[in-house]
Protein backbone atom coordinates (compact mmCIF):
# COMPACT_ATOMS: atom_id res chain seq x y z
CA UNK A 1 0.00 0.00 0.00
CA UNK A 2 0.83 3.64 -0.67
CA UNK A 3 2.30 5.92 2.17
CA UNK A 4 -0.79 8.42 1.19
CA UNK A 5 -3.44 5.70 0.53
CA UNK A 6 -2.23 4.69 4.06
CA UNK A 7 -2.60 8.37 5.91
CA UNK A 8 -5.83 8.77 3.59
CA UNK A 9 -7.12 4.97 5.25
CA UNK A 10 -6.01 6.20 8.96
CA UNK A 11 -7.16 9.46 8.65
CA UNK A 12 -10.93 8.02 7.22
CA UNK A 13 -10.47 5.85 10.45
CA UNK A 14 -9.50 8.68 13.27
CA UNK A 15 -12.77 10.13 11.74
CA UNK A 16 -15.20 7.62 12.00
CA UNK A 17 -14.14 6.59 15.66
CA UNK A 18 -14.80 10.15 16.89
CA UNK A 19 -18.06 10.38 15.35
CA UNK A 20 -18.95 7.12 16.79
CA UNK A 21 -17.55 8.35 20.37
CA UNK A 22 -19.33 11.66 19.74
CA UNK A 23 -22.63 10.01 19.21
CA UNK A 24 -22.48 7.72 21.98
CA UNK A 25 -21.27 10.29 24.82
CA UNK A 26 -23.91 12.34 23.89
CA UNK A 27 -26.52 9.51 24.11
CA UNK A 28 -24.92 8.84 27.69
CA UNK A 29 -25.24 11.96 28.84
CA UNK A 30 -28.95 12.42 28.27
CA UNK A 31 -30.80 12.29 31.75
CA UNK A 32 -33.93 10.46 32.27
CA UNK A 33 -35.43 12.86 34.27
CA UNK A 34 -37.57 15.42 32.49
CA UNK A 35 -35.40 19.21 32.96
CA UNK A 36 -35.65 22.45 31.92
CA UNK A 37 -33.80 24.58 29.52
CA UNK A 38 -35.13 23.95 25.88
CA UNK A 39 -37.90 26.68 24.39
CA UNK A 40 -40.54 24.77 22.56
CA UNK A 41 -43.80 23.86 23.89
CA UNK A 42 -43.54 20.18 25.36
CA UNK A 43 -44.75 17.41 22.80
CA UNK A 44 -46.70 15.56 25.64
CA UNK A 45 -47.96 16.65 29.12
CA UNK A 46 -44.62 14.54 30.86
CA UNK A 47 -42.49 12.16 29.63
CA UNK A 48 -44.24 8.96 29.67
CA UNK A 49 -43.07 6.64 33.23
CA UNK A 50 -40.74 9.63 34.23
CA UNK A 51 -39.73 8.30 37.42
CA UNK A 52 -38.33 12.12 37.98
CA UNK A 53 -39.05 15.76 37.19
CA UNK A 54 -37.11 19.16 37.70
CA UNK A 55 -39.34 22.06 37.95
CA UNK A 56 -37.74 25.68 37.88
CA UNK A 57 -39.50 29.34 38.44
CA UNK A 58 -39.42 32.62 36.60
CA UNK A 59 -39.80 35.75 38.18
CA UNK A 60 -42.41 38.51 36.53
CA UNK A 61 -42.45 41.79 38.17
CA UNK A 62 -46.27 41.79 37.72
CA UNK A 63 -46.85 38.02 38.12
CA UNK A 64 -44.55 37.30 41.25
CA UNK A 65 -42.67 34.07 41.16
CA UNK A 66 -44.57 31.33 39.52
CA UNK A 67 -43.84 27.57 38.22
CA UNK A 68 -42.30 26.54 35.47
CA UNK A 69 -41.97 22.67 33.95
CA UNK A 70 -40.54 20.77 31.12
CA UNK A 71 -38.64 23.09 28.84
CA UNK A 72 -39.20 26.02 30.93
CA UNK A 73 -42.59 26.54 30.39
CA UNK A 74 -45.35 27.84 31.91
CA UNK A 75 -46.83 25.94 34.63
CA UNK A 76 -50.92 27.10 35.47
CA UNK A 77 -54.01 25.78 38.07
CA UNK A 78 -57.32 26.13 37.38
CA UNK A 79 -59.04 27.60 40.22
CA UNK A 80 -62.43 25.13 39.92
CA UNK A 81 -60.02 22.09 40.82
CA UNK A 82 -60.92 20.97 44.08
CA UNK A 83 -57.71 20.07 46.12
CA UNK A 84 -56.24 16.57 44.85
CA UNK A 85 -58.87 16.36 41.67
CA UNK A 86 -58.56 17.60 38.32
CA UNK A 87 -61.45 18.73 36.92
CA UNK A 88 -59.98 19.59 33.38
CA UNK A 89 -60.26 16.32 30.64
CA UNK A 90 -61.15 15.91 27.19
CA UNK A 91 -61.20 19.06 24.84
CA UNK A 92 -60.12 20.93 28.32
CA UNK A 93 -57.01 18.65 28.57
CA UNK A 94 -56.15 18.72 25.26
CA UNK A 95 -56.00 22.88 25.12
CA UNK A 96 -54.52 22.43 28.93
CA UNK A 97 -52.55 19.53 29.22
CA UNK A 98 -51.31 18.19 32.81
CA UNK A 99 -48.19 17.73 34.09
CA UNK A 100 -47.86 14.14 34.36
CA UNK A 101 -45.06 11.19 35.83
CA UNK A 102 -45.04 7.93 36.59
CA UNK A 103 -46.77 6.92 40.06
CA UNK A 104 -44.55 7.16 43.54
CA UNK A 105 -42.32 9.60 41.09
CA UNK A 106 -39.15 11.83 42.57
CA UNK A 107 -40.09 15.96 41.75
CA UNK A 108 -37.09 18.31 42.28
CA UNK A 109 -38.78 21.95 42.98
CA UNK A 110 -36.88 25.06 42.86
CA UNK A 111 -35.92 27.26 45.77
CA UNK A 112 -38.21 28.98 47.06
CA UNK A 113 -41.42 25.83 46.73
CA UNK A 114 -43.10 26.99 49.40
CA UNK A 115 -45.38 24.09 49.26
CA UNK A 116 -45.34 20.06 48.74
CA UNK A 117 -45.77 18.41 45.51
CA UNK A 118 -47.77 15.51 45.52
CA UNK A 119 -50.15 12.96 43.13
CA UNK A 120 -53.20 13.37 41.55
CA UNK A 121 -55.05 10.42 40.19
CA UNK A 122 -56.55 10.77 36.57
CA UNK A 123 -60.26 9.53 35.09
CA UNK A 124 -57.44 8.25 32.99
CA UNK A 125 -55.80 6.11 34.14
CA UNK A 126 -52.58 8.75 33.98
CA UNK A 127 -50.74 10.41 37.66
CA UNK A 128 -50.43 14.27 37.46
CA UNK A 129 -48.16 16.34 39.78
CA UNK A 130 -50.37 18.60 42.32
CA UNK A 131 -48.70 21.52 43.92
CA UNK A 132 -50.35 22.42 47.35
CA UNK A 133 -52.90 19.99 46.62
CA UNK A 134 -53.52 21.84 43.05
CA UNK A 135 -53.09 19.67 39.81
CA UNK A 136 -50.93 21.41 37.36
CA UNK A 137 -51.10 22.10 33.71
CA UNK A 138 -49.23 23.47 30.82
CA UNK A 139 -51.29 25.52 28.58
CA UNK A 140 -51.32 24.79 24.17
CA UNK A 141 -51.36 28.08 23.71
CA UNK A 142 -47.75 29.19 24.87
CA UNK A 143 -44.98 28.45 22.18
CA UNK A 144 -41.88 29.36 24.45
CA UNK A 145 -40.47 29.28 28.30
CA UNK A 146 -41.62 32.29 29.81
CA UNK A 147 -44.69 32.58 27.62
CA UNK A 148 -48.00 33.49 30.00
CA UNK A 149 -50.74 33.74 27.27
CA UNK A 150 -53.06 31.12 29.83
CA UNK A 151 -53.00 34.08 32.75
CA UNK A 152 -56.21 35.20 33.57
CA UNK A 153 -58.01 32.65 31.04
CA UNK A 154 -61.86 32.24 31.55
CA UNK A 155 -61.54 33.76 35.15
CA UNK A 156 -60.04 30.68 36.23
CA UNK A 157 -57.03 29.66 34.83
CA UNK A 158 -53.44 31.37 36.34
CA UNK A 159 -49.54 31.04 36.71
CA UNK A 160 -48.72 28.20 39.40
CA UNK A 161 -47.38 30.59 42.03
CA UNK A 162 -44.14 29.51 43.76
CA UNK A 163 -45.73 30.77 47.27
CA UNK A 164 -48.62 28.11 46.55
CA UNK A 165 -51.24 30.45 47.28
CA UNK A 166 -54.05 31.46 45.13
CA UNK A 167 -55.85 33.93 47.27
CA UNK A 168 -54.38 36.74 45.24
CA UNK A 169 -54.76 36.01 41.61
CA UNK A 170 -52.35 38.24 39.71
CA UNK A 171 -53.66 39.84 36.63
CA UNK A 172 -52.40 39.33 33.04
CA UNK A 173 -49.40 41.29 31.97
CA UNK A 174 -47.65 41.19 28.73
CA UNK A 175 -44.21 42.39 30.42
CA UNK A 176 -41.49 39.51 29.52
CA UNK A 177 -40.83 37.78 32.80
CA UNK A 178 -36.82 36.82 33.93
CA UNK A 179 -35.85 33.20 34.44
CA UNK A 180 -34.24 32.40 37.71
CA UNK A 181 -31.11 30.96 38.02
CA UNK A 182 -30.22 27.75 37.19
CA UNK A 183 -27.74 27.67 39.72
CA UNK A 184 -30.03 28.21 42.56
CA UNK A 185 -30.34 25.63 45.06
CA UNK A 186 -33.33 23.00 44.28
CA UNK A 187 -35.66 21.01 46.90
CA UNK A 188 -36.28 17.52 46.14
CA UNK A 189 -38.60 15.13 47.81
CA UNK A 190 -41.21 12.21 46.60
CA UNK A 191 -44.02 13.07 45.45
CA UNK A 192 -46.02 9.77 46.77
CA UNK A 193 -48.21 11.96 49.15
CA UNK A 194 -48.44 14.97 50.81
Amino acid sequence: MRPSSRWTSLAGLAVGVAVIASACSSAAATPAAAVLGATSMPTSAGPVGATSMTLGSTNSPTLGAYLTGQNGMTLYVLNKDTPDTSTCSGACATNWPPLTVAAGATVTGPSGAMSSFGQVARTDGTVQIAYNHMPLYYFAGDSAAGDTNGQGKNGTWFVAPVSGSLTAAPAASSAAPAASSAASPAISMPISGY
